[in-house]
Protein backbone atom coordinates (compact mmCIF):
# COMPACT_ATOMS: atom_id res chain seq x y z
CA UNK A 1 0.00 0.00 0.00
CA UNK A 2 1.45 3.52 -0.95
CA UNK A 3 2.04 5.77 1.77
CA UNK A 4 1.01 9.29 0.54
CA UNK A 5 0.99 13.19 1.99
CA UNK A 6 -1.01 15.64 0.79
CA UNK A 7 1.16 19.13 0.23
CA UNK A 8 -1.43 22.36 -0.10
CA UNK A 9 0.12 25.26 -1.69
CA UNK A 10 -2.62 27.36 0.89
CA UNK A 11 -2.76 30.80 -1.09
CA UNK A 12 -2.17 29.94 -4.54
CA UNK A 13 -5.26 26.75 -3.52
CA UNK A 14 -7.30 29.51 -2.46
CA UNK A 15 -6.90 31.83 -5.03
CA UNK A 16 -7.53 29.11 -7.53
CA UNK A 17 -10.70 27.98 -5.99
CA UNK A 18 -11.90 31.78 -5.45
CA UNK A 19 -11.20 32.11 -9.80
CA UNK A 20 -12.02 28.55 -11.12
CA UNK A 21 -15.22 28.07 -8.36
CA UNK A 22 -15.92 31.45 -7.40
CA UNK A 23 -15.46 30.20 -3.19
CA UNK A 24 -13.30 29.17 -0.87
CA UNK A 25 -14.91 26.92 1.75
CA UNK A 26 -13.42 24.00 1.20
CA UNK A 27 -13.35 20.93 3.84
CA UNK A 28 -9.43 20.63 2.86
CA UNK A 29 -9.36 17.26 5.42
CA UNK A 30 -11.98 15.23 3.28
CA UNK A 31 -10.33 16.95 0.39
CA UNK A 32 -6.69 15.51 0.82
CA UNK A 33 -8.69 11.79 2.06
CA UNK A 34 -10.35 11.88 -1.44
CA UNK A 35 -7.40 12.92 -3.30
CA UNK A 36 -5.24 10.28 -2.19
CA UNK A 37 -7.92 7.85 -2.95
CA UNK A 38 -9.24 4.36 -1.97
CA UNK A 39 -6.15 1.55 -1.36
CA UNK A 40 -3.46 3.86 -0.25
CA UNK A 41 -2.70 4.80 3.12
CA UNK A 42 -2.83 9.28 3.78
CA UNK A 43 -0.04 9.67 6.23
CA UNK A 44 -0.19 13.23 6.63
CA UNK A 45 -1.59 16.43 4.92
CA UNK A 46 0.37 19.82 4.66
CA UNK A 47 -1.05 23.30 4.64
CA UNK A 48 1.29 25.73 3.74
CA UNK A 49 0.10 29.98 3.76
CA UNK A 50 1.54 33.04 5.44
CA UNK A 51 -0.46 34.69 8.23
CA UNK A 52 -1.39 38.18 7.68
CA UNK A 53 0.42 41.38 7.91
CA UNK A 54 0.11 43.29 10.84
CA UNK A 55 -0.70 46.09 9.07
CA UNK A 56 -4.72 44.11 8.17
CA UNK A 57 -7.98 44.11 9.26
CA UNK A 58 -8.21 43.03 12.76
CA UNK A 59 -11.53 40.93 11.72
CA UNK A 60 -9.67 38.99 8.68
CA UNK A 61 -6.41 38.22 11.16
CA UNK A 62 -8.90 36.64 13.30
CA UNK A 63 -10.94 34.98 10.98
CA UNK A 64 -7.27 33.76 9.71
CA UNK A 65 -6.77 32.67 13.18
CA UNK A 66 -9.96 30.59 13.46
CA UNK A 67 -8.87 28.92 10.41
CA UNK A 68 -5.64 27.73 11.76
CA UNK A 69 -6.93 26.71 14.52
CA UNK A 70 -9.60 24.28 12.40
CA UNK A 71 -7.00 23.00 10.85
CA UNK A 72 -4.90 21.79 13.45
CA UNK A 73 -8.04 19.95 14.81
CA UNK A 74 -7.49 17.98 11.80
CA UNK A 75 -6.17 14.24 12.00
CA UNK A 76 -2.56 14.10 10.67
CA UNK A 77 -2.82 17.82 9.73
CA UNK A 78 0.13 20.29 9.44
CA UNK A 79 0.06 24.15 9.26
CA UNK A 80 3.25 25.40 8.22
CA UNK A 81 3.56 28.73 8.11
CA UNK A 82 5.99 31.33 6.27
CA UNK A 83 6.02 35.37 6.35
CA UNK A 84 4.86 38.13 4.35
CA UNK A 85 7.54 40.69 3.26
CA UNK A 86 7.18 43.97 1.46
CA UNK A 87 8.34 44.55 -1.83
CA UNK A 88 8.30 47.98 -4.16
CA UNK A 89 6.55 46.89 -6.78
CA UNK A 90 6.82 49.24 -10.59
CA UNK A 91 3.59 48.93 -12.77
CA UNK A 92 5.05 49.48 -16.32
CA UNK A 93 1.51 50.22 -17.97
CA UNK A 94 0.67 53.43 -15.61
CA UNK A 95 4.45 54.31 -14.51
CA UNK A 96 3.40 53.79 -10.37
CA UNK A 97 5.40 52.19 -8.29
CA UNK A 98 3.39 50.60 -5.26
CA UNK A 99 4.28 48.41 -2.00
CA UNK A 100 2.60 45.35 -1.58
CA UNK A 101 3.38 42.16 0.62
CA UNK A 102 4.97 38.56 -1.14
CA UNK A 103 5.63 35.49 0.36
CA UNK A 104 8.33 34.06 1.99
CA UNK A 105 10.13 30.65 2.52
CA UNK A 106 6.03 29.13 1.53
CA UNK A 107 7.32 27.41 -1.83
CA UNK A 108 10.80 26.59 -0.62
CA UNK A 109 9.49 24.79 2.28
CA UNK A 110 7.02 22.67 0.72
CA UNK A 111 10.06 21.76 -1.81
CA UNK A 112 11.98 20.52 1.12
CA UNK A 113 9.32 18.69 2.95
CA UNK A 114 8.41 16.76 -0.17
CA UNK A 115 12.34 16.06 -1.00
CA UNK A 116 12.88 15.13 2.94
CA UNK A 117 9.97 12.62 3.36
CA UNK A 118 10.25 11.43 -0.11
CA UNK A 119 13.96 10.71 0.23
CA UNK A 120 13.85 9.17 3.90
CA UNK A 121 11.13 6.55 2.58
CA UNK A 122 8.64 8.04 4.73
CA UNK A 123 6.13 8.04 1.89
CA UNK A 124 5.97 6.42 -1.50
CA UNK A 125 3.82 9.38 -3.28
CA UNK A 126 4.03 12.86 -2.75
CA UNK A 127 0.70 14.90 -4.41
CA UNK A 128 1.20 18.82 -5.02
CA UNK A 129 -2.06 20.93 -4.75
CA UNK A 130 -0.83 23.79 -6.86
CA UNK A 131 -0.57 25.45 -9.68
CA UNK A 132 2.49 27.53 -8.96
CA UNK A 133 5.43 27.01 -11.54
CA UNK A 134 8.14 28.00 -8.66
CA UNK A 135 7.51 24.02 -7.91
CA UNK A 136 8.71 22.19 -10.64
CA UNK A 137 11.85 21.53 -9.76
CA UNK A 138 10.70 20.24 -6.48
CA UNK A 139 8.40 17.48 -8.36
CA UNK A 140 12.28 16.62 -11.02
CA UNK A 141 14.02 16.38 -7.37
CA UNK A 142 11.55 14.03 -6.12
CA UNK A 143 11.54 12.24 -9.51
CA UNK A 144 15.17 11.91 -9.76
CA UNK A 145 14.67 9.74 -6.44
CA UNK A 146 12.38 7.11 -8.58
CA UNK A 147 9.23 8.44 -6.75
CA UNK A 148 6.43 9.15 -8.36
CA UNK A 149 4.39 12.74 -8.10
CA UNK A 150 0.98 13.50 -8.33
CA UNK A 151 -0.08 17.19 -9.06
CA UNK A 152 -4.18 17.94 -7.91
CA UNK A 153 -4.92 21.32 -9.51
CA UNK A 154 -7.67 23.71 -10.95
CA UNK A 155 -7.35 25.16 -14.00
CA UNK A 156 -7.32 29.01 -13.58
CA UNK A 157 -3.61 30.27 -12.76
CA UNK A 158 -1.46 26.91 -13.66
CA UNK A 159 1.65 26.34 -14.65
CA UNK A 160 2.05 24.18 -17.94
CA UNK A 161 5.61 22.96 -16.73
CA UNK A 162 4.14 22.04 -13.93
CA UNK A 163 1.56 19.84 -14.99
CA UNK A 164 4.05 18.75 -17.83
CA UNK A 165 6.75 17.98 -14.65
CA UNK A 166 3.99 15.57 -12.55
CA UNK A 167 3.53 11.57 -12.75
CA UNK A 168 -0.31 12.02 -12.86
CA UNK A 169 -2.21 15.06 -12.87
CA UNK A 170 -5.50 15.58 -11.13
CA UNK A 171 -7.85 17.66 -13.08
CA UNK A 172 -9.92 19.76 -10.46
CA UNK A 173 -13.35 21.20 -11.51
CA UNK A 174 -16.84 22.28 -9.76
CA UNK A 175 -18.59 18.56 -9.85
CA UNK A 176 -15.38 17.33 -8.22
CA UNK A 177 -14.94 19.61 -5.37
CA UNK A 178 -18.90 20.23 -4.71
CA UNK A 179 -18.45 17.15 -1.92
CA UNK A 180 -15.97 19.20 -0.24
CA UNK A 181 -17.53 23.05 -0.17
CA UNK A 182 -18.50 23.45 3.58
CA UNK A 183 -21.70 25.59 2.87
CA UNK A 184 -24.72 24.35 0.64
Amino acid sequence: MDRVAVFIDGSNFFFACKESLGRTDIDLGKFAAWVVGPGRQLVRTYYYNCPLPPDSDVEQQKRQQRFYGALARIPYFEVRLGKLSKKQVHCGACGQTAERYVEKGVDMRIGVDMLSLTSKSLIDVPILVSGDGDLVEAIKAVKELGKHVELATLPRGRSWELVQAADVVHELDEPKMKPFFIRT
